[in-house]
């Protein structure tokens, strides 16, 4: 069925849909909660305080591999909690499948959005906000329904687009196939099985590597091509600048985990949906890429250790057979994931710094397409001193919320600075950690989206 008639349908049913038994509603002191379901299937839940404050916020959760598939309506208990205090309505689905879901996760939110409007009256003002998978979702709720909410906040969201994410997760794993010496395939994955038993081969040879100077510098290698910063775990201990083996260290372990959860069985699932391989890198120079990523330094030094040679690596990547994409795969992934860069109203973005599982250069890719569209004063992006993927303290994701609000109030960006937000974050909530501070991620390695036609090439 297509998104515009999905959408309508869900629509027309909402009304006998909310007072029908499939909706059910508790009360707790001062909140009432919500739990419904759509005709696509999904599951929504709503909490609603007595003192509401006229303003939903419409939480699109992250990705979700299944089988269980919960309607979330906020990142974590603690800012639900704080959120619900200061009097914001909170809704939210769990999309009607799981996985990269993106074409049941807009219909079934702007549904779920419908069915708390029909129960609990017009919103004086509507947010969208998500993290990361939900960012992307977020991120194509505001750049193709912007009449539908006020403004968006994306919290580590893959606002790069579905094609980028893609092509800069089949790099690492590229590099580790050719230069460890594999035969697993890298994309057509027939099935979740296939993409497992690849994984696990593949992560065998890097943990063989990990014993030698050589395969050391290689994982190195491997992780600079998906920017994965060399501080990316909460039970890391932070490195020095020159301590390149812990550094090292460190991405061992970011890359043991992209092989685990995106390189190959996430992708098989995306693939299924996409019809096809829809990441390629033909055409790619991996001299060229290794040079545009932050963590070169570690590479060049680590093979000078090693006694190794780079630059014959690097010829080899470049030598190697190249991954072809499906045309009609990438059409699809393009055309619901990627995005224009075209905003009508105002974002927010945030990341932290040392997200091994989406980079901040994701930040620079979002940036390149807003700007090239003509939308860059519609958008600001923040940036946390943590490592992790979504390590975000309820105070942080609060000083976000509220910054938001403040533009749509006063019609201008005020307090975006790093002293103003963490200012913010320890009025909202002085109990969890307050760590924005200035940064600039390096260009995103692999940018694909609409505003750029040359991309696909």
């Amino acid at each position: 069925m297509r998104h515009g008639t999905r959408i309508a349908c869900t629509a027309a049913l909402l009304l006998t849909l909310t007072t029908a038994p499939a909706a059910t509603a508790s009360a707790t002191t001062g909140t009432t909660h919500v739990d419904g379901r759509l005709p696509s299937g999904a599951t929504y839940m709503m909490d609603v305080p007595t003192t509401w404050n006229g303003t939903v916020l419409l939480f699109s959760h992250g990705y979700t591999s299944g089988p269980a598939n919960p309607a979330q309506d906020a990142p974590d208990d603690a800012t639900k909690s704080l959120l619900l205090q200061q009097g914001y309505a909170l809704v939210g689905s769990s999309y009607a499948s799981t996985g990269w879901a993106v074409t049941d996760a807009v219909p079934d939110q702007l549904a779920t959005l419908e069915a708390f409007t029909t129960r609990f009256g017009q919103a004086t003002r509507t947010l969208a906000w998500g993290r990361s998978y939900g960012g992307l979702v977020t991120t194509a709720i505001a750049e193709r329904h912007p009449d539908r909410i006020d403004g968006s906040l994306s919290l580590c969201g893959l606002v790069q687009g579905g094609v980028a994410n893609w092509n800069n997760t089949l790099d690492p794993a590229f590099a580790l196939k050719t230069l460890l010496g594999s035969d697993v395939p890298l994309v057509n994955l027939p099935s979740q099985q296939a993409a497992t038993d690849a994984a696990n081969t593949l992560t065998e040879r890097v943990d063989s590597a990990q014993s030698t100077a050589e395969g050391r510098a290689r994982i190195a290698l491997a992780a600079a091509l998906h920017n994965i910063p060399v501080w990316n775990a909460t039970t890391q201990t932070r490195p020095a600048a020159t301590d390149w083996d812990a550094q090292q260290a460190n991405q061992y372990d970011a890359v043991k985990g992209l092989l685990k959860i995106a390189a190959f069985n996430r992708r098989q699932e995306a693939e299924v949906r996409a019809g096809g391989n829809m990441s390629w890198n033909t055409g790619v120079d991996y001299t060229r890429l290794l040079g545009r990523s932050s963590v070169r330094k570690e590479v060049t030094e680590l093979y000078k250790k090693a006694g190794l040679s780079l630059g014959k690596d690097l010829a080899a990547l470049n030598r190697a057979p190249r991954v072809t994409a499906d045309p009609s795969a990438v059409a699809w992934m393009s055309g619901t994931s990627s995005f224009t860069g075209r905003l009508a109203k105002p974002q927010l973005s945030v990341h932290t710094i040392g997200d091994p599982l989406v980079p901040v250069q994701t930040e620079s890719a979002l940036r390149r397409a807003v700007s090239a569209a003509g939308s860059a004063p519609l958008l600001r992006q923040a940036y946390v001193d943590n490592a992790g993927h979504c390590t975000f303290s309820p105070a942080e994701q609060l000083a976000a919320l509220h910054t938001l609000e403040d533009r749509l109030t006063t019609g201008s960006w005020q307090g975006t600075d790093p002293a103003s937000l963490n200012a913010r974050a320890t009025a909202a909530d002085p109990t969890t950690p307050t760590r924005y501070v200035s940064y600039r991620p390096t260009p995103y390695l692999r940018p694909y989206d609409l505003a750029h036609p040359a991309d696909g090439r």
